[in-house]
């Protein structure tokens, strides 16, 4: 049996995710952002002070893909880094102004990136396929703590 790229999830997935990104990447170079850098601005535009453990519990992200974006962040003034005042081994991450003012630009951007991907969509259309990839990812995560 022959392997068909277009007839597999996880080809298909890999070229939606990429593609994704580059709408995102374009919109949010605009403003300051790269699309691994979003995740962890949403987390912090819901709750600023987190610390990196605490990102990496919420995200799926490598700790060091983790640190290295941090790291990017913090050179690209998004944000600051402050010692724990419980916790001296840790420190918690704090968005900078710049970064707070480009919330809802930078929100803005991730919905036009999705528009594009739903054009031409029915709302109910839209809304199985959101449904379907919160199922598979649910399937993945299972798998995942099977391994």
């Amino acid at each position: 049996m022959a392997f068909n790229r277009m007839e597999s999830a996880t080809y298909l997935a890999s070229l939606l995710a990429r593609s994704l990104a580059r709408a995102l990447q374009e919109r949010g170079q605009k403003l300051g952002f790269a699309p691994g850098q979003f995740p962890i601005l949403l987390e912090l535009w819901s709750e600023d002070g987190l610390t990196q453990k605490q990102l990496l519990d919420r995200l799926d992200i490598e700790q060091a893909t983790m640190a290295n974006t941090l790291a990017r962040m913090e050179r690209d003034g998004l944000i600051l880094r402050r010692r724990h005042p419980s916790d001296r081994r840790s420190q918690q991450i704090f968005l900078t102004e710049r970064a707070r003012e480009m919330e809802t630009a930078a929100k803005e951007a991730a919905t036009a990136a999705e528009q594009s991907l739903f054009s031409g969509f029915r709302r109910f259309e839209k809304e199985l396929m959101l449904e379907y990839m919160r199922m598979a990812l649910a399937n993945t995560a299972r798998d995942g703590e099977a391994s």
